[in-house]
């Protein structure tokens, strides 16, 4: 038989984050400081909302767009948060998590040969999703000395002909950075100069401590060249639920809708209808969950700087971000060896691009006493290895 698979599919390799999982999964006494997920059970009221809605039979097709209650609802919670709003008719459409909206974002707005600003280190999806759709994936290193923000004239470096897009994400997954209003400002300006769209993952949006959040299209003139992509899984704990949006100006957003008409229908309605109790009630649980991230991430920032792995403080998500060049280990090995040797599963920091080498990833989304007992681990780790 020929090879029938897409050389775009196989030429990408497989996500550098799910080969620690597995490995770490046939073990007995991991500490996973790995998994971008809350350990938290999504809160009692959200709970509840999901389980009456399937007791009262609500277990239909939604609206392509989804429950028009939600989309409400989520443009109420926007204005108030950040006050930049979207008409919940033709600008917000419900999707299958953040990941189907960036995947509709893709393919709606990308040509064959298209190229696309990506900020690295990033989550592991999106040069595939830009690959994926047919476009090019750009990649522009940030570095420990900029706090890992991206700079605007980083960016204009990049810019030819070609480019359409800047993608960006802030709260950032994996470094934990957070981008000052001034570079965020600075970005759109440059979007304006040189006519690009801005297309802004805000998944950790409410999870920043000691620092207000930069919603992309609230910033002057942002609005309308900003797709806006956010969801419920890391601030409400709904990971499972598969649960995400997008928000943007009519034309834009009806690409994207027709797209999700073909691959999807409609959001699942168990998980839509939670999420309407999450934005109307969930406001005191993101509290309390981010003020226990904060706790957890003083101890896990303090813990890495005293072991000798430099790490910058993560003032966005739930992410630390040390550096591992003391150890002379490569990120790879690094992960590898602490695994084998003493059962503790952190990523290495070249799964998230190029410029994310010699660092790791260490999720705080797990228990404060599972963290002290890591990093004893890691201490004995290091002491072991000089």
């Amino acid at each position: 038989m020929r090879n029938y698979i897409s050389n775009k599919v196989a030429h990408t390799p497989p996500s550098g984050i799910r080969k620690f999982f597995d490995i770490a999964a046939t073990m007995k006494n991991v500490i996973s400081l790995g998994i971008g997920e809350p350990d938290f059970v999504t809160p009692a009221p959200i709970l509840q909302a999901g389980i009456e809605s399937l007791q009262r039979g609500e277990t239909h097709y939604t609206s392509n767009s989804g429950i028009f209650e939600l989309r409400s609802a989520l443009s109420k919670h926007l204005a108030r948060l950040y006050g930049v709003e979207y008409d919940p008719e033709r600008e917000i459409l419900i999707t299958v998590g953040v990941s189907e909206a960036l995947y509709l974002a893709m393919t709606a707005v990308l040509n064959p040969g298209d190229e696309v600003i990506i900020p690295e280190p990033c989550f592991v999806s999106y040069a595939p999703e830009v690959s994926f759709a047919g476009g090019v994936p750009v990649m522009v290193p940030t570095s420990v000395t900029e706090a890992f923000q991206v700079t605007a004239e980083a960016i204009e470096d990049a810019i030819t002909d070609k480019t359409k897009a800047i993608l960006l994400s802030y709260p950032n997954n994996p470094t934990g950075a957070v981008m000052s209003r001034k570079r965020m400002i600075e970005i759109v300006t440059l979007a304006e100069k040189y006519d690009l769209l801005l297309i802004s993952d805000e998944i950790y949006d409410q999870l920043v401590y000691g620092v207000r959040h930069v919603c992309v299209p609230a910033l002057p003139d942002a609005r309308e060249r900003t797709i806006l992509l956010g969801g419920f899984s890391k601030n409400y704990a709904m990971t499972g639920w598969r649960i995400g949006y997008a928000c943007a100006q009519p034309d834009l957003l009806a690409a994207m809708r027709k797209v999700h008409q073909y691959t999807i229908m409609s959001a699942p309605t168990t998980a839509q209808e939670a999420a309407i109790v999450a934005l109307e009630q969930g406001e005191k649980y993101v509290a309390e969950m981010r003020a226990e991230y904060d706790r957890r991430r003083r101890l896990i920032v303090e813990g890495f700087n005293t072991l000798g792995l430099d790490c910058f403080e993560p003032l966005g998500a739930f992410y630390a971000f040390p550096s591992i060049a003391r150890t002379g280990f490569s990120s790879e090995e690094f992960a590898m060896r602490l695994l084998e040797e003493e059962e503790v599963a952190v990523v290495p920091g070249d799964a998230f691009g190029k410029s994310g080498a010699g660092f790791v990833r260490a999720s705080y989304a797990t228990a404060y006493e599972k963290i002290e007992e890591a990093l004893n681990r890691i201490e004995r780790f290091m002491r072991r290895h000089g």
